[in-house]
C-alpha cells in the first residue's frame, strides 16, 4: 500500500490527460457526428460522395496511424500542431465518423409514416426533428454509442504515440523504473473503475428513455 500511496500522484497525473482527451474528444464528436449523419442522407450527391469518402477513411484505417500523420506528416505540408491539439483532432475526426453511422442508423429506423404524419400536422423540419425524430432516434442509438464512448476510454491510451503523458504511459514509466507490475494493476482497476461508472450510467439513461416505445 505504501508503493501505491508513493505512485500514485503520477498516475493520477496520467489520469488527467486521459480525461482531458475523453470528455473534449466527447464535446466534440458527438454532433460533429450529428452533422455528418445528416450530410450522409443530402441530396447533393457531391456533398454526399465527400462525406462518405471521409467515413471510409476514418474508419477503415487505424486510429494510431491518424494519430501519427497528423502528428508527425502535416508538419512535412507547414501544418504543425502541439501534442494535446494533434491528439484531440485524430480522436475527434475518427470517433465524429463512427458516431455519424450510428445516428445514420438510428435515422433510418424511423418510419416514414411518422415523418408525413408530422407534415400533415402542419410541423415545420426543426419541429418535425425536434418532437418526433430527435426523441426516437436517442433511444435507438443510445446502447451502440454508450459502446463507443467505453472504447474511447480505453483508446485514450493511444496518445503516448505523441509523447502525451495518459495514464497508462504513466503506469508503463513506472513499472519499468522500479521493475513491478503494481503499476500496471493499478491502471488496470483506475480503467475498470471509469468503464463501470459509464455502464451504469448508461443504464440510467437507457432507463429514461424507455418510455418512447
Amino acid at each position: 500500500m505504501q508503493y501505491i500511496s508513493e505512485i500514485l500522484p503520477q498516475l493520477l497525473s496520467g489520469l488527467n490527460t486521459t480525461l482531458q482527451v475523453f470528455a473534449i474528444t466527447l464535446i466534440l464528436s458527438i454532433p460533429l457526428g450529428m452533422i455528418v449523419a445528416f450530410l450522409l442522407r443530402v441530396k447533393f450527391f457531391p456533398v454526399r460522395l465527400l462525406t462518405n469518402i471521409y467515413v471510409w477513411l476514418m474508419r477503415g484505417t487505424p486510429l494510431l496511424v491518424q494519430l501519427i500523420i497528423i502528428f508527425y506528416a502535416l508538419p512535412m505540408v507547414g501544418i504543425t500542431l502541439d501534442r494535446m491539439p494533434a491528439a484531440i483532432l485524430a480522436f475527434v475526426l475518427n470517433y465524429a465518423a463512427y458516431f455519424a453511422e450510428i445516428f445514420r442508423g438510428g435515422l433510418q429506423a424511423i418510419p416514414q409514416g411518422q415523418i408525413e404524419a408530422a407534415e400533415v400536422l402542419q410541423l415545420n423540419k426543426w419541429q418535425t426533428a425536434r418532437f418526433v425524430v430527435l426523441p426516437q432516434v436517442v433511444k435507438i442509438v443510445l446502447p451502440s454509442i454508450f459502446n463507443e464512448i467505453i472504447n474511447l476510454v480505453k483508446d485514450s491510451s493511444l496518445v503516448y504515440v505523441v509523447g502525451l503523458g495518459d495514464l497508462l504511459r504513466a503506469g508503463k514509466i513506472a513499472m519499468s523504473r522500479d521493475v513491478t507490475l503494481i503499476p500496471m494493476i493499478v491502471v488496470s482497476l483506475i480503467y475498470l473503475v471509469l468503464i463501470g461508472l459509464l455502464t451504469l450510467l448508461s443504464k440510467r439513461i437507457e432507463k429514461k428513455f424507455d418510455f418512447y416505445k
